[in-house]
């Protein structure tokens, strides 16, 4: 299926600030370049995107894969807990990770950015994970004493952090994931 013109620019358009905002950074990334950058009209960028946050935030769902994530629902709980927490989009890249100190420094300094960031990042995951408990608990399988924000956190607490602070100098999390679903099942599983 041949995509339309709109479509195309759309896609180049997302392309263009992906490669301007991991050369430039946010703050130096102007409407004009990434329509320069991509030969897409600033006009019809505007009939995409209402500003460039709102472009920043679609370039940044594209790169997480947001759009794309998978189901987590195989019936086994546990099993798809530790798929909600390895998954990791397919677009994993230098890019990306050129772009991800740029992003982050921007919603610091942006706090509504940052929370608009933060929800369609988070929120995915922490829905998944908070669907997955509560089927848990009902299907007895975890006990009903979990305080849910808490293990909201003690699951994606360590994924973050590998994330953030050691993913250039550690390489991959080998089986944090794993682990991370051992220690919570370990702690609030009913058949240890």
């Amino acid at each position: 299926m041949a995509r339309t013109r709109s479509a195309s620019a759309h896609q180049r358009v997302l392309n263009a600030a992906v490669e301007l905002v991991a050369e430039r950074g946010v703050d130096a990334t102007s409407m004009d370049a990434i329509a320069d950058c991509s030969g897409v009209s600033k006009a019809t960028i505007y009939k995409h995107w209402p500003d460039k946050e709102a472009l920043m935030l679609e370039m940044m769902a594209q790169m997480a894969g947001i759009h794309a994530r998978p189901k987590f629902d195989s019936g086994n709980t546990r099993a798809d807990m530790l798929a909600v927490l390895a998954y990791r989009p397919k677009e994993e890249s230098e890019t990306r990770e050129r772009i991800t100190p740029h992003l982050l420094g921007y919603t610091a300094r942006n706090p509504a950015f940052g929370d608009a960031w933060r929800n369609m990042v988070m929120n995915p995951p922490r829905q998944e994970l908070t669907r997955l408990i509560e089927k848990g608990i009902v299907d007895g399988e975890l006990s009903k004493e979990i305080d849910l924000e808490i293990a909201l956190a003690l699951l994606l607490g360590p994924i973050l952090y590998w994330y953030i602070f050691l993913r250039r100098s550690a390489g991959e999390p080998n089986g944090l994931a794993e682990e991370v679903v051992e220690v919570f099942w370990r702690a609030w599983g009913t058949s240890y």
